[in-house]
């Protein structure tokens, strides 16, 4: 059918949105209610995202492909400036910028600091996305929009929305779907009816692992644990209809006394860690998985060149 035969029919629009803002701005858990399903991890600690993480959310109209960025962030590490220039890059190549802000948390420093870097991007169009607004009253709310609204007008940034949103509450997730769509430009799909992420799995497995590990840790140990996926094979002498999935995996982390954290008094935490990300990840693969899980420790990772490159960063 040609073009001229359909002129009510709005062109198809695809391209890429990030999402940017403080660590802990809730960033991660929109991504994953607009795509429907767990993406990128989540946890109340700070820079839990340490990669872009790719969603993609399908419509009749429109693909939608959400970049989860990590936390933009005052580094401390070498990690940490890597992160913070993975962050940088993509802002450079998406479509359209989410700024997110939490409504249970005035403006601080850390947001007039990313709004001031986005002041000087441009072209690109933003939208403003006020976080976590199951958390706070009208009237907190309405105050936030404000601030939110003369943030931009301080510094030149002309929203192209505001927007208020409750990603646990589902509150207006779809609502920022529609307010993006229009600022993609017009182009086919570009990936296939599905897909709903484009991470390879072995680093989606390594995740959520990762992100079973952060729950109930020291408050120092988050930035120090990574996880490495050294392998994933389907079990040989299984019959066809039991399939089974060894997955090996490495915990690093950079002291030795941080090790006994992990494993937790005769193994609970870690046997925990293993019960917990195993049902994760057999939601994800779609199938049974034996999971054996490592402590090792890497030696001051976060600093090390070398040894960052071996865990991925």
């Amino acid at each position: 059918m040609d073009r001229a035969s359909s002129p009510s029919q709005a062109p198809h629009r695809a391209g890429f949105a990030c999402f940017v803002g403080r660590p802990n701005a809730g960033k991660s858990t929109l991504t994953n209610a607009l795509v429907g399903t767990k993406v990128a991890i989540t946890s109340n600690r700070p820079q839990t995202t340490r990669h872009t993480v790719r969603g993609i959310v399908h419509r009749p109209d429109a693909q939608l492909v959400l970049v989860d960025t990590p936390g933009l962030h005052k580094p401390r590490t070498l990690l940490g400036e890597r992160l913070n220039d993975v962050v940088r890059t993509t802002w450079a190549e998406v479509d359209v910028i989410g700024f997110c802000l939490p409504a249970d948390q005035k403006i601080g420093p850390g947001d007039r600091f990313i709004a001031g870097e986005l002041a000087g991007i441009k072209k690109t169009p933003k939208v403003a996305i006020v976080t976590k607004t199951d958390l706070v009253d009208s009237k907190t709310l309405a105050g936030q929009l404000l601030a939110v609204q003369q943030l931009g007008e301080e510094l030149g940034i002309e929203w192209a929305e505001i927007v208020p949103v409750s990603a646990t509450g589902g509150k207006q997730v779809s609502l920022v779907a529609d307010l993006l769509v229009p600022l993609l430009p017009e182009s086919p799909p570009l990936y296939p009816e599905g897909d709903l992420t484009d991470e390879p799995e072995q680093v989606m497995v390594a995740e959520l692992i990762r992100e079973a590990a952060l729950e109930g840790v020291r408050d120092e140990l988050p930035h120090s644990i990574a996880v490495v996926v050294e392998e994933m094979l389907p079990r040989e002498d299984r019959p066809a209809d039991k399939p089974l999935l060894d997955i090996h995996a490495n915990l690093y982390i950079e002291r030795p006394s941080q090790k006994g954290i992990i494993i937790g008094p005769k193994g609970a935490r870690l046997k925990e860690v293993g019960m917990k990300s195993r049902k994760h990840i057999e939601a994800l693969l779609g199938t049974p998985v034996y999971l054996d899980l490592h402590v090792k420790v890497a030696k001051d990772w976060q600093r090390d060149p070398k040894q960052l490159r071996k865990l991925g960063f």
